[in-house]
């Protein structure tokens, strides 16, 4: 098949067909003869000529089978659904309808032209041997059980028949006055479709029958389109009407003239014959004719696309000499004019990227492609991606083209480098330098290294990125190296060069070296170096620089990693630098109050000189630190609060509680050591202290009355002195002393009504029987506790405590009498327990 050219509006819309020529036989055939119909089937396609010919064609357009029919026009070809029969009509009055690989037929000649015919769709069958043929009258032939066919008139008197098309038990036909619908199986006619414009001359614009499905037909006339359906009447409203009936669901008109109809799911594709008006001239010319696609609506329709054919000598050609015919199983379009055969198919995905493709969508192309992967070679998708990635390098979006790269060409290695020296050569290394594959599959290492010395060159914060982002192994570590040395030459401070080139010994494993750099320039990532290659060794003597850069960071370090550098290691390295030595000793003291006891005593005055305000939590929770040492520290430093604690502690409180009075004057810390201190003789010294402070006293007035009795210090008060909120400070001691008369009957109530309840439940526990039985021994004599013969008497005496004697067995009641206790319970002192149960019989 050859490609045709369409024309479509100028539009960025992509067309939804694609057209090709029918060539090879039909070609010839063409040349010297004309088409004047053709029938489509899945199989084969059936074309009858101006000159009374029929050949059978394959769906390249190559003659299999011509047969002779006649020597003028072919009017109309029927194939039955298996393609095994078909029916011919000619000019002459000829009919035809026999079997291509049977001898069975039928020939019959009339006295004026046969312009339709069509075969039952289930022709091949024997009860279904039926067609029917058009000319001035509708007759169906019917083949009898005799083997003869039998003659019926389905309808005249209205002109010629003009097409008939045949689809399960339905015939569609046309005549000069409209479509009628006859119903094969109840033999009756169900519908009357009238033609609306009748000023058309019915022989130059025939009408277009097509069945969409078995119930749908489509209807084209002039300009006039109409969709039926055909419907099951209710039974209740038959009567003396036919069962079915036709309900137009669409019904609208086109700008040109239809030629011929078909269905696309739920669409229409329409071939319209175009006459325009010359501008200079007041005549119509004929245009090319216009294949459409559109959306049938309630009221109108919609158009989906629209293309202008080239069909050879279109200007010779009237409407009724254009045909539309489809393949169902396909989707094929066949657009047939004397001179020319046109098919139209679909487009497809590969239609699709082509078209994406020309209009420089490479973006949508690619992305077609790689949806449609499983259909399409991978070399195709490649070329698509190669013309996408050579648009964006021509347009100067470098960027782009480079991030494309690494979805184009995938694991080709070649094309990769392919890529890599082109953009060499247009100065755009930088571009594709971050999209390089880097993992299993990789380019040589002498593509990677040329990047390098490209961007250690002109960038060295690029330069440091990629050896960030490339693994050790793309290239030769030792080759840039060097070439990181003989840039430090150069500029031996540069920070960043220096941070890179510790990075390079990283990889090569010279971890002492980079160690050093890092150190050199106090490099955060110094302590994950150490680490991670276990360093500890090399940093014995770098103490002090580690914690000069992040102190913090340092310590935690030494302590998690004790076993490699001891304490008294990193206390020695630090003894020159006291505010270093403090923060080591503090963490440490943090994190076990004992390991690091006998530094204790030089923590106090570390303390003492950075850190103050850890002293005293310290000195609390300290148990090695010396006193003596301590509080001679803090004496000198006039420590109170300090050297308050250390005197409690060593047991002089009196003087500690002077030093809150004297030093600190604070009366509510005052109250609060003695209460923590809990003696007597403090408060005394207290509230000597205090009786001729007014401000004092009324401290004491609010916080003594759950430790001392107010009415001591209230008659020591002298009288006459103002004593600040005195009144409230009554009352409040009042208030206090009903709330603690409060607790005491709230307590006693609670212990009352417990002590009822659990003796009511003891004795509910004491009422309850205890078994007895042939297991149980005596706890005095070890023999069963019941006797082999119970009919015998005997007594048997049991505890609340569970032990349990024969009567004899036990020694006679105590002083009271009544009462016998437990000997066992007795014996252990678990306290008495009297006897619960007495059997005797």
């Amino acid at each position: 098949m050859a490609e045709v050219e369409d024309q479509e509006e100028d539009t960025e819309e992509e067309p939804k067909l694609k057209y090709e020529r029918l060539t090879n036989g039909v070609t010839e055939v063409l040349q010297k003869d004309a088409a004047s119909c053709m029938t489509v089937h899945d199989k084969f396609l059936a074309l009858g000529t101006h000159f009374g010919k029929v050949y059978l064609l394959d769906i390249q357009g190559n003659v299999t089978q011509k047969f002779e029919i006649s020597l003028v026009k072919i009017n109309q070809i029927s194939l039955d659904e298996s393609g095994d029969h078909v029916g011919i009509c000619s000019e002459d009055g000829k009919v035809q309808v026999f079997g291509l690989y049977t001898r069975e037929g039928f020939h019959e000649n009339f006295d004026c032209p046969i312009k339709v015919v069509a075969l039952h769709p289930q022709f091949s069958k024997s009860n279904n041997k039926q067609f029917v043929t058009g000319g001035n009258k509708l007759l169906l032939y019917e083949r009898n059980w005799l083997n003869r066919w039998k003659t019926s008139v389905l309808h005249e008197g209205e002109g010629n028949i003009t097409n008939v098309k045949w689809r399960a038990n339905l015939i569609a036909w046309a005549n000069n006055l409209g479509v009628k619908i006859y119903d094969i199986g109840s033999k009756q006619r169900i519908t009357n479709v009238l033609r609306d414009n009748t000023s058309l001359r019915p022989d130059m614009y025939p009408c277009s029958l097509c069945w969409k499905n078995n119930t749908t037909l489509i209807i084209g006339w002039g300009s006039s389109v109409k969709i039926c359906v055909v419907k099951e009447r209710d039974p209740t409203e038959i009567r003396d009407l036919p069962s079915r009936y036709v309900e137009i669901v669409s019904a609208f008109e086109t700008e040109f003239f239809i030629s011929g109809l078909a269905p696309l799911a739920d669409q229409l594709v329409t071939l319209y014959y175009v006459k325009e008006n010359s501008e200079h001239m007041e005549e119509e010319f004929r245009t090319r004719p216009r294949l459409d696609i559109i959306q049938p609506l309630a009221e109108g329709c919609e158009e989906i696309s629209s293309d202008a054919l080239t069909v050879r000598n279109f200007q010779e050609n009237q409407c009724r000499d254009y045909r539309l015919e489809h393949s169902e199983g396909e989707s094929l379009f066949y657009i047939i004019s004397p001179k020319d055969i046109v098919v139209a198919k679909e487009r497809d995905q590969d239609d699709h990227i082509d078209w994406l493709l020309e209009k420089k969508k490479y973006e949508e192309a690619l992305m077609a492609a790689e949806i449609s992967f499983k259909n399409i070679k991978r070399h195709d998708v490649q070329k698509i991606g190669m013309a996408y990635i050579n648009h964006l390098v021509e347009r100067g979006d470098y960027d782009a083209a480079a991030r494309k790269c690494q979805k184009v060409l995938g694991k080709n290695m070649d094309l990769w480098e392919n890529e890599v020296y082109r953009f060499k050569t247009i100065g755009q290394l930088k571009a594709i330098s971050q999209y390089l594959p880097r993992g299993d599959l990789r380019l040589r290492p002498a593509i990677y290294e040329m990047i390098l010395h490209e961007f250690l060159k002109t960038d060295y914060e690029g330069f440091a990125t990629l050896i960030r982002e490339w693994p050790g192994e793309l290239y030769n570590n030792m080759a840039i190296v060097q070439a990181v040395n003989e840039h430090l030459k150069k500029d031996p401070t540069n920070s960043m060069l220096l941070t890179t080139l510790a990075e390079l010994y990283t990889y090569d494993q010279r971890y002492d070296r980079a160690l050093e750099i890092y150190l050199k320039l106090r490099h955060k990532d110094v302590y994950q170096l150490i680490h991670k290659h276990n360093l500890f060794s090399s940093i014995k003597d770098k103490i002090v620089l580690l914690m000069d850069f992040d102190k913090e960071k340092a310590v935690d370090m030494l302590l998690d990693n004790e076993d490699k550098i001891s304490m008294d290691k990193v206390v020695e390295e630090l003894k020159d630098r006291p505010e270093l030595l403090h923060v080591y000793l503090h963490k440490l003291f943090k994190r076990d109050h004992h390991k690091g006891q006998k530094y204790h005593e030089r923590q106090i005055s570390l303390y003492a000189e950075f850190d103050r305000p850890n002293l005293l939590p310290f000195l609390r929770e300290s148990m090695h630190c010396p006193l003596e040492k301590a509080l001679e520290i803090c004496q000198q430093r006039h420590f109170v609060e300090e050297t308050v604690f250390l005197l409690s502690r060593m047991g002089n409180c009196r003087r500690a509680l002077q030093m809150i009075m004297e030093e600190l004057a604070d009366v509510d810390k005052a109250i609060e050591f003695a209460k923590e201190q809990d003696d007597r003789e403090l408060w005394e010294d207290l509230i000597s202290y205090s009786i001729d402070k007014p401000p004092f006293i009324t401290g004491l007035l609010n916080n003594i009355g759950t430790h001392v009795d107010p009415i001591l210090l209230i008659h020591r008060i002298k009288e006459g002195m103002e004593i600040p909120n005195l009144r409230d400070s009554l009352v409040k001691i009042l208030q206090d002393y009903n709330l603690q008369i409060l607790l005491r009957e709230g307590c006693k109530k609670i212990l009352v009504a417990d002590s009822l309840s659990l003796l009511q439940r003891m004795h509910r526990t004491q009422k309850r029987g205890v078994r007895v039985d042939e297991e149980n021994i005596c706890e005095s004599c070890h023999t069963p506790i019941l006797p082999s013969d119970t009919a015998q008497a005997f007594g048997v005496v049991v505890f609340h405590c569970r032990h349990k004697f024969h009567k004899e067995c036990l020694p006679s009641p105590g002083n009271v009498p009544g009462i016998q206790y437990c000997n066992i319970c007795s014996a252990k002192r678990r306290g008495p327990g009297s006897g619960i149960l007495e059997m005797k019989k």
